[in-house]
């Protein structure tokens, strides 16, 4: 059948890629999920080869016979304007829709965030595997940073904490830092003894390099126990949260009014109360009209209700749309 009115919307991360079909009335009508997105590795048209299957198959399912009406694509690695343009055209050439939207996929974060039926503003910041920021204000503006890792100033993150608590961990077990728990506890997550151990099955690729995401977790056990060194880090990680916040509320002139600050991905999704709790000190110490909301619903949502705007979608179909992921 056709489905002229859907619009396909697509949140593509590092780690994992969704796809959702949504119909203008806020139905969704197919959804499929698949590895990550990076451009900056494989190039923009193998990465866009990864969301053609998933795209295929939802259109399947819903039974849709020629292209529909709207892709909303909010994607990870989509940091410059360059980037989006180059990534819009591709998908554009794909044929999926009469129309495309590219955008970084904080973005999405952040509309999944505001309520719907009004002038989108409001601040967002991501903090999974890696840290971004974006904010929206009066009249559209936007802002953002180009978040492209250490050369463009970020600090955090999911893969970031897990490094920095490699590396004091080394240093306190060689004795170039001080004393901390973590140099037992990041081998022993693995069934190792000594960092020297954990250090050359890392160097050597007996633990594929993606398994130190799974040290993050084992770094917040520390900090809550009261290791000295991991509440450092955790301590660092709040700061640069607020920091992107407050930064962006200032760019956009609305530190003065009542704003949201949404907050996601996984590291802060999960509300530790070391992290968690400094955010929103600090966040009330630089932006004391800031309202911080963490939102824990899947970002391809905000790709949908995305996709719900430019359609003029009615106040019902949002209401349906957010129950599907509520």
């Amino acid at each position: 059948m056709g489905l002229s009115g859907a619009s396909l919307a697509i949140d593509a991360g590092n780690s994992k890629t969704d796809v959702a079909l949504v119909g203008a009335d806020g139905r969704v009508l197919g959804t499929a999920r698949g590895g990550g997105f990076q451009p900056p590795v494989v190039g923009v048209g193998p990465a866009v080869d990864v969301l053609a299957p998933l795209v295929a198959s939802v259109l399947a399912r819903a039974g849709a016979k020629g292209p529909v009406a709207h892709v909303a694509a909010y994607l990870a690695n989509a940091d410059l304007p360059v980037e989006e343009a180059a990534l819009e055209a591709e998908i554009t050439g794909r044929g999926w829709a009469g129309s495309v939207t590219v955008a970084n996929d904080t973005f999405a974060l952040l509309r999944a965030g505001l309520p719907d039926g009004a002038e989108p503003r409001g601040v967002a910041v991501v903090c999974g595997a890696g840290i971004n920021g974006v904010g929206l204000g009066r009249d559209g503006a936007t802002a953002r940073f180009p978040s492209v890792g250490r050369i463009s100033g970020d600090w955090g993150g999911g893969g970031h904490l897990a490094d920095e608590a490699l590396w004091f961990a080394a240093r306190a077990e060689d004795g170039r830092g001080g004393p901390s728990t973590l140099a037992r506890a990041l081998p022993a997550h693995f069934g190792l003894t000594t960092m020297a151990e954990l250090i050359e099955a890392l160097h050597l690729r007996h633990l594929p390099d993606h398994r130190r995401y799974e040290l993050t977790p084992v770094l917040f056990d520390a900090a809550a126990d009261g290791d000295p060194v991991a509440r450092s880090i955790v301590a660092r990680q709040a700061d640069e949260v607020v920091l992107l916040a407050a930064v962006a509320l200032e760019r956009l002139e609305l530190l003065g009014e009542e704003t949201r600050v949404v907050l996601g991905g996984g590291v802060l999704a999960a509300r530790h109360p070391l992290l968690h709790e400094r955010v929103v000190r600090l966040l009330a110490e630089r932006a004391p009209k800031a309202v911080a909301q963490v939102v824990t619903a899947p970002p391809v949502l905000g790709a949908a209700l995305s996709a719900l705007d430019r359609a003029g979608a009615p106040t019902a179909a949002y209401a349906r749309l957010r129950e599907t992921w509520t």
